[in-house]
Protein backbone atom coordinates (compact mmCIF):
# COMPACT_ATOMS: atom_id res chain seq x y z
CA UNK A 1 0.00 0.00 0.00
CA UNK A 2 1.25 3.48 -0.88
CA UNK A 3 -1.03 4.84 1.86
CA UNK A 4 -1.47 2.22 4.59
CA UNK A 5 -4.58 2.13 6.72
CA UNK A 6 -2.37 2.14 9.82
CA UNK A 7 1.33 2.26 10.57
CA UNK A 8 3.00 2.21 13.97
CA UNK A 9 6.39 3.20 12.51
CA UNK A 10 6.02 6.99 12.97
CA UNK A 11 5.21 6.42 16.66
CA UNK A 12 7.81 3.75 17.35
CA UNK A 13 10.82 5.13 15.47
CA UNK A 14 11.39 8.13 17.82
CA UNK A 15 11.13 5.76 20.80
CA UNK A 16 13.57 3.18 19.51
CA UNK A 17 16.51 4.14 21.73
CA UNK A 18 14.30 4.25 24.83
CA UNK A 19 12.59 0.96 23.96
CA UNK A 20 15.91 -0.74 23.23
CA UNK A 21 17.28 0.41 26.59
CA UNK A 22 14.17 -0.85 28.34
CA UNK A 23 14.45 -4.23 26.63
CA UNK A 24 18.02 -4.70 27.81
CA UNK A 25 17.09 -3.73 31.36
CA UNK A 26 14.07 -6.03 31.26
CA UNK A 27 16.08 -8.93 29.86
CA UNK A 28 18.67 -8.60 32.62
CA UNK A 29 16.05 -8.30 35.38
CA UNK A 30 15.08 -12.00 35.34
CA UNK A 31 11.54 -11.00 36.37
CA UNK A 32 9.12 -11.54 33.50
CA UNK A 33 5.65 -12.09 35.01
CA UNK A 34 3.86 -9.46 37.13
CA UNK A 35 6.35 -7.73 39.46
CA UNK A 36 7.73 -4.17 39.36
CA UNK A 37 7.10 -3.37 35.69
CA UNK A 38 3.43 -4.30 35.89
CA UNK A 39 2.97 -2.44 39.18
CA UNK A 40 4.64 0.67 37.76
CA UNK A 41 2.41 0.68 34.69
CA UNK A 42 -0.71 0.05 36.76
CA UNK A 43 0.10 3.05 38.92
CA UNK A 44 0.88 5.23 35.88
CA UNK A 45 -2.28 4.29 34.00
CA UNK A 46 -4.49 4.73 37.06
CA UNK A 47 -3.06 8.22 37.50
CA UNK A 48 -3.60 9.01 33.82
CA UNK A 49 -7.17 7.69 33.86
CA UNK A 50 -7.97 9.42 37.17
CA UNK A 51 -9.03 6.21 38.89
CA UNK A 52 -7.71 4.76 42.13
CA UNK A 53 -6.78 1.40 40.63
CA UNK A 54 -5.66 -0.20 37.40
CA UNK A 55 -5.15 -3.98 37.19
CA UNK A 56 -3.23 -5.26 34.18
CA UNK A 57 -4.61 -8.33 32.41
CA UNK A 58 -3.81 -10.28 29.26
CA UNK A 59 -6.19 -8.56 26.84
CA UNK A 60 -9.30 -6.44 26.51
CA UNK A 61 -11.74 -9.35 26.34
CA UNK A 62 -10.40 -10.75 29.60
CA UNK A 63 -10.75 -7.26 31.09
CA UNK A 64 -14.49 -7.26 30.39
CA UNK A 65 -14.85 -10.86 31.60
CA UNK A 66 -13.04 -10.09 34.85
CA UNK A 67 -14.97 -6.84 35.38
CA UNK A 68 -18.30 -8.64 35.11
CA UNK A 69 -17.07 -11.54 37.25
CA UNK A 70 -15.96 -9.10 39.94
CA UNK A 71 -19.53 -7.77 40.10
CA UNK A 72 -20.92 -11.26 40.51
CA UNK A 73 -22.64 -11.33 37.12
CA UNK A 74 -23.45 -14.89 36.08
CA UNK A 75 -25.89 -17.29 34.41
CA UNK A 76 -29.38 -15.91 33.90
CA UNK A 77 -28.32 -12.30 34.36
CA UNK A 78 -28.72 -9.76 31.56
CA UNK A 79 -26.21 -7.14 30.43
CA UNK A 80 -27.27 -4.30 28.15
CA UNK A 81 -24.81 -3.89 25.29
CA UNK A 82 -24.75 -1.87 22.04
CA UNK A 83 -26.05 -3.59 18.92
CA UNK A 84 -23.27 -1.76 17.08
CA UNK A 85 -19.91 -2.82 18.53
CA UNK A 86 -17.05 -5.24 18.13
CA UNK A 87 -18.14 -8.72 19.20
CA UNK A 88 -15.71 -8.76 22.17
CA UNK A 89 -18.18 -6.57 24.09
CA UNK A 90 -20.76 -9.36 23.81
CA UNK A 91 -18.26 -12.17 24.34
CA UNK A 92 -17.26 -10.79 27.74
CA UNK A 93 -20.91 -11.12 28.76
CA UNK A 94 -21.21 -14.65 27.38
CA UNK A 95 -18.04 -15.80 29.13
CA UNK A 96 -19.62 -15.27 32.55
CA UNK A 97 -22.79 -17.06 31.44
CA UNK A 98 -24.91 -13.92 31.20
CA UNK A 99 -27.14 -12.82 28.30
CA UNK A 100 -26.27 -9.82 26.09
CA UNK A 101 -29.30 -7.58 25.50
CA UNK A 102 -28.67 -5.31 22.50
CA UNK A 103 -29.71 -1.67 22.29
CA UNK A 104 -29.49 0.31 19.07
CA UNK A 105 -27.06 3.22 18.61
CA UNK A 106 -27.81 6.87 18.14
CA UNK A 107 -27.93 7.20 14.31
CA UNK A 108 -25.68 10.28 14.45
CA UNK A 109 -22.95 9.36 16.96
CA UNK A 110 -23.15 5.56 16.42
CA UNK A 111 -22.71 5.05 20.17
CA UNK A 112 -25.42 3.38 22.25
CA UNK A 113 -28.53 5.57 22.38
CA UNK A 114 -29.30 6.48 26.01
CA UNK A 115 -32.95 7.10 25.06
CA UNK A 116 -33.38 3.44 24.04
CA UNK A 117 -31.77 1.80 27.07
CA UNK A 118 -34.68 2.05 29.49
CA UNK A 119 -36.97 -0.10 27.33
CA UNK A 120 -34.38 -2.91 27.45
CA UNK A 121 -34.09 -3.00 31.26
CA UNK A 122 -35.76 -5.97 32.94
CA UNK A 123 -35.80 -7.55 36.38
CA UNK A 124 -32.79 -9.62 35.27
CA UNK A 125 -30.66 -6.66 34.18
CA UNK A 126 -27.46 -6.48 36.21
CA UNK A 127 -25.22 -4.21 34.13
CA UNK A 128 -25.33 -1.51 31.46
CA UNK A 129 -22.19 -1.70 29.30
CA UNK A 130 -21.65 1.40 27.11
CA UNK A 131 -18.89 1.11 24.50
CA UNK A 132 -16.98 4.27 23.60
CA UNK A 133 -16.88 3.24 19.96
CA UNK A 134 -14.29 4.47 17.44
CA UNK A 135 -12.74 6.65 20.17
CA UNK A 136 -15.78 8.83 21.00
CA UNK A 137 -17.07 9.07 24.56
CA UNK A 138 -20.67 8.02 25.11
CA UNK A 139 -23.14 10.53 26.54
CA UNK A 140 -22.72 9.26 30.08
CA UNK A 141 -25.15 11.50 31.99
CA UNK A 142 -28.43 9.79 31.07
CA UNK A 143 -26.76 6.35 31.15
CA UNK A 144 -25.56 6.89 34.71
CA UNK A 145 -28.98 8.22 35.71
CA UNK A 146 -30.64 5.03 34.45
CA UNK A 147 -28.08 2.83 36.21
CA UNK A 148 -28.76 4.65 39.49
CA UNK A 149 -32.54 4.66 39.10
CA UNK A 150 -32.74 0.94 38.33
CA UNK A 151 -29.93 -0.02 40.71
CA UNK A 152 -27.79 -1.74 38.08
CA UNK A 153 -24.03 -1.59 37.68
CA UNK A 154 -22.16 0.34 35.03
CA UNK A 155 -19.21 -1.25 33.20
CA UNK A 156 -17.50 0.75 30.45
CA UNK A 157 -15.90 -0.92 27.46
CA UNK A 158 -13.08 1.57 27.01
CA UNK A 159 -11.08 -0.44 24.49
CA UNK A 160 -10.99 2.32 21.86
CA UNK A 161 -11.12 5.61 23.72
CA UNK A 162 -8.02 6.15 25.89
CA UNK A 163 -8.20 9.84 26.76
CA UNK A 164 -11.71 10.66 25.55
CA UNK A 165 -13.97 12.68 27.86
CA UNK A 166 -17.61 13.36 28.65
CA UNK A 167 -18.10 16.72 30.39
CA UNK A 168 -14.35 16.79 31.01
CA UNK A 169 -14.20 13.43 32.78
CA UNK A 170 -12.25 10.56 31.26
CA UNK A 171 -13.83 7.46 29.84
CA UNK A 172 -12.97 4.43 31.92
CA UNK A 173 -13.60 6.35 35.14
CA UNK A 174 -17.42 6.38 35.28
CA UNK A 175 -18.24 2.71 35.86
CA UNK A 176 -17.86 0.65 39.00
CA UNK A 177 -15.24 -1.32 37.06
CA UNK A 178 -14.24 -0.98 33.42
CA UNK A 179 -12.36 -2.82 30.68
CA UNK A 180 -9.47 -1.48 28.61
CA UNK A 181 -7.64 -2.96 25.62
CA UNK A 182 -4.07 -2.18 24.62
CA UNK A 183 -4.10 -4.16 21.36
CA UNK A 184 -1.24 -2.86 19.13
CA UNK A 185 -3.46 -0.67 16.92
CA UNK A 186 -5.19 1.07 19.83
CA UNK A 187 -4.33 4.68 20.68
CA UNK A 188 -2.20 3.28 23.51
CA UNK A 189 -1.01 0.00 22.04
CA UNK A 190 1.33 -2.69 23.30
CA UNK A 191 3.50 -4.84 21.04
CA UNK A 192 1.12 -7.74 21.54
CA UNK A 193 -2.10 -8.45 23.39
CA UNK A 194 -2.62 -6.54 26.62
CA UNK A 195 -5.46 -5.09 28.68
CA UNK A 196 -6.52 -3.76 32.08
CA UNK A 197 -9.46 -3.05 34.32
CA UNK A 198 -9.91 0.33 35.99
CA UNK A 199 -11.92 1.02 39.13
CA UNK A 200 -12.20 3.21 42.21
CA UNK A 201 -13.37 0.28 44.34
CA UNK A 202 -10.61 -1.43 46.33
CA UNK A 203 -12.61 -4.66 46.75
CA UNK A 204 -13.19 -4.95 43.01
CA UNK A 205 -9.51 -4.25 42.32
CA UNK A 206 -8.46 -6.92 44.83
CA UNK A 207 -10.81 -9.43 43.19
CA UNK A 208 -9.42 -8.64 39.74
CA UNK A 209 -5.83 -9.12 40.95
CA UNK A 210 -6.73 -12.46 42.46
CA UNK A 211 -8.91 -13.72 39.63
CA UNK A 212 -6.36 -12.88 36.90
CA UNK A 213 -3.77 -14.97 38.78
CA UNK A 214 -5.40 -18.40 39.07
CA UNK A 215 -7.69 -17.11 41.83
CA UNK A 216 -4.68 -16.76 44.11
CA UNK A 217 -3.51 -14.03 46.46
CA UNK A 218 -0.73 -16.14 47.98
CA UNK A 219 1.41 -18.40 45.84
CA UNK A 220 0.11 -21.99 45.67
CA UNK A 221 -3.05 -21.09 47.67
CA UNK A 222 -6.15 -20.62 45.53
CA UNK A 223 -9.41 -19.15 46.80
CA UNK A 224 -11.40 -19.76 43.59
CA UNK A 225 -11.01 -21.16 40.07
CA UNK A 226 -9.46 -18.13 38.40
CA UNK A 227 -7.78 -17.34 35.10
CA UNK A 228 -4.24 -17.01 33.90
CA UNK A 229 -4.69 -13.49 32.54
CA UNK A 230 -1.66 -11.56 33.68
CA UNK A 231 -0.35 -8.54 31.79
CA UNK A 232 3.10 -9.47 30.49
CA UNK A 233 5.80 -7.49 32.25
CA UNK A 234 7.49 -6.62 28.95
CA UNK A 235 4.22 -5.21 27.59
CA UNK A 236 3.70 -3.24 30.80
CA UNK A 237 7.11 -1.61 30.42
CA UNK A 238 6.48 -0.74 26.78
CA UNK A 239 3.06 0.69 27.61
CA UNK A 240 4.49 2.85 30.38
CA UNK A 241 7.00 4.37 27.94
CA UNK A 242 4.31 4.97 25.33
CA UNK A 243 1.82 6.40 27.85
CA UNK A 244 3.95 9.53 28.16
CA UNK A 245 3.29 10.22 24.46
CA UNK A 246 -0.42 9.40 24.35
CA UNK A 247 -1.64 12.98 24.73
CA UNK A 248 0.47 14.24 21.81
CA UNK A 249 -0.54 11.27 19.65
CA UNK A 250 -4.21 11.90 20.40
CA UNK A 251 -3.72 15.56 19.51
CA UNK A 252 -2.26 14.53 16.14
CA UNK A 253 -5.26 12.30 15.52
CA UNK A 254 -7.58 15.21 16.23
CA UNK A 255 -5.79 17.47 13.75
CA UNK A 256 -6.06 14.81 11.05
CA UNK A 257 -9.70 14.08 11.86
CA UNK A 258 -10.61 17.76 11.66
CA UNK A 259 -8.93 17.99 8.28
CA UNK A 260 -10.98 15.03 7.05
CA UNK A 261 -14.16 16.62 8.39
CA UNK A 262 -13.41 19.92 6.68
CA UNK A 263 -12.45 18.47 3.32
CA UNK A 264 -15.10 15.72 3.08
CA UNK A 265 -18.02 17.87 4.20
CA UNK A 266 -19.14 18.66 0.66
CA UNK A 267 -19.48 15.04 -0.49
CA UNK A 268 -23.18 14.31 -0.09
CA UNK A 269 -22.72 10.55 -0.52
CA UNK A 270 -20.83 10.40 2.80
CA UNK A 271 -22.19 10.67 6.32
CA UNK A 272 -19.42 11.98 8.55
CA UNK A 273 -18.92 11.23 12.24
CA UNK A 274 -20.80 13.46 14.68
CA UNK A 275 -19.86 14.12 18.29
CA UNK A 276 -22.47 13.78 21.02
CA UNK A 277 -23.29 16.52 23.51
CA UNK A 278 -20.32 17.24 25.83
CA UNK A 279 -18.37 14.37 24.21
CA UNK A 280 -14.87 14.34 22.83
CA UNK A 281 -13.21 11.77 20.59
CA UNK A 282 -9.62 10.57 20.45
CA UNK A 283 -10.30 9.36 16.89
CA UNK A 284 -9.16 5.79 17.28
CA UNK A 285 -10.89 5.33 13.94
CA UNK A 286 -12.23 7.78 11.37
CA UNK A 287 -15.38 6.09 10.13
CA UNK A 288 -17.74 7.35 7.44
CA UNK A 289 -20.98 5.89 6.14
CA UNK A 290 -20.56 5.71 2.38
CA UNK A 291 -22.96 5.11 -0.46
CA UNK A 292 -21.67 2.32 -2.71
CA UNK A 293 -19.24 1.46 0.10
CA UNK A 294 -17.86 -1.74 -1.38
CA UNK A 295 -17.16 -0.16 -4.78
CA UNK A 296 -15.48 2.80 -3.06
CA UNK A 297 -13.26 0.49 -1.04
CA UNK A 298 -12.15 -1.36 -4.18
CA UNK A 299 -11.53 1.96 -5.97
CA UNK A 300 -9.31 3.18 -3.14
CA UNK A 301 -7.47 -0.14 -2.92
CA UNK A 302 -6.68 0.00 -6.64
CA UNK A 303 -5.05 3.37 -5.97
CA UNK A 304 -2.93 2.06 -3.12
CA UNK A 305 -5.10 3.40 -0.30
CA UNK A 306 -5.79 1.05 2.60
CA UNK A 307 -9.17 1.01 4.35
CA UNK A 308 -10.99 -1.34 6.71
CA UNK A 309 -14.59 -2.02 7.72
CA UNK A 310 -15.41 -1.71 11.42
CA UNK A 311 -17.50 -3.91 11.43
CA UNK A 312 -18.99 -5.83 8.46
CA UNK A 313 -21.49 -7.90 10.47
CA UNK A 314 -23.09 -6.83 13.76
CA UNK A 315 -22.91 -9.27 16.69
CA UNK A 316 -26.60 -10.24 16.56
CA UNK A 317 -26.09 -11.68 13.05
CA UNK A 318 -22.87 -13.54 13.86
CA UNK A 319 -23.08 -17.34 13.85
CA UNK A 320 -21.81 -17.32 17.42
CA UNK A 321 -25.10 -15.72 18.52
CA UNK A 322 -27.55 -17.70 16.37
CA UNK A 323 -28.75 -19.48 19.56
CA UNK A 324 -30.18 -16.19 20.87
CA UNK A 325 -32.59 -16.15 17.94
CA UNK A 326 -32.01 -12.65 16.61
CA UNK A 327 -33.28 -11.99 13.08
CA UNK A 328 -32.03 -9.80 10.26
CA UNK A 329 -33.86 -6.49 10.45
CA UNK A 330 -34.28 -6.66 14.21
CA UNK A 331 -31.62 -3.98 14.79
CA UNK A 332 -31.79 -1.94 11.58
CA UNK A 333 -29.54 0.95 12.64
CA UNK A 334 -26.66 -1.39 13.46
CA UNK A 335 -27.25 -3.27 10.22
CA UNK A 336 -27.24 -0.08 8.15
CA UNK A 337 -23.97 1.03 9.75
CA UNK A 338 -22.43 -2.37 8.97
CA UNK A 339 -23.51 -2.09 5.34
CA UNK A 340 -22.13 1.41 4.81
CA UNK A 341 -19.26 2.01 7.26
CA UNK A 342 -15.73 2.52 5.99
CA UNK A 343 -12.68 3.40 8.10
CA UNK A 344 -10.22 5.75 6.43
CA UNK A 345 -6.47 5.90 7.13
CA UNK A 346 -5.63 7.86 10.28
CA UNK A 347 -2.71 7.44 12.66
CA UNK A 348 -0.13 9.64 14.42
CA UNK A 349 2.59 10.60 11.99
CA UNK A 350 0.41 10.14 8.92
CA UNK A 351 1.55 12.70 6.33
CA UNK A 352 -1.03 15.35 5.58
CA UNK A 353 -0.31 14.82 1.89
CA UNK A 354 -1.52 11.23 2.26
CA UNK A 355 -4.76 12.39 3.85
CA UNK A 356 -5.28 14.85 1.01
CA UNK A 357 -4.75 12.05 -1.52
CA UNK A 358 -7.43 9.98 0.24
CA UNK A 359 -9.85 12.92 0.07
CA UNK A 360 -9.08 13.54 -3.61
CA UNK A 361 -9.60 9.87 -4.46
CA UNK A 362 -12.98 9.75 -2.67
CA UNK A 363 -14.05 12.91 -4.46
CA UNK A 364 -13.00 11.49 -7.82
CA UNK A 365 -14.91 8.27 -7.16
CA UNK A 366 -18.19 10.05 -6.52
CA UNK A 367 -17.71 12.55 -9.32
CA UNK A 368 -17.34 9.65 -11.73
Amino acid sequence: MQIPFFSSAPMHQPLKVELDAFWQKFYDSNWYVLGPEVEAFEAAYAAFNQTRFCVGVANGLDALHIALKALGVGPGDEVIVPSNTYIASWLGVSQVGAIPVPVEPDPHTWNIDPQRIEAAISTRTRVIMPVHLYGQACEMGPIMELATRYDVALVEDNAQAHGARWQGKLTGSFGQINGVSFYPTKNLGALGDAGAVTTNDSALADFAKMYRNYGSRQRYYNEMPGLNSRLDAVQAGILRIKLAHLASWNAEREVLANRYLEQLRGIKQLRLPTLGTDCTSVWHLFVVLAERRDALQVYLQERGIGTLIHYPLPPHLQEAYFPLGFKRGQFPIAEQIAQKCLSLPLYPGMPVAHLDQVVDAIGAFYQS
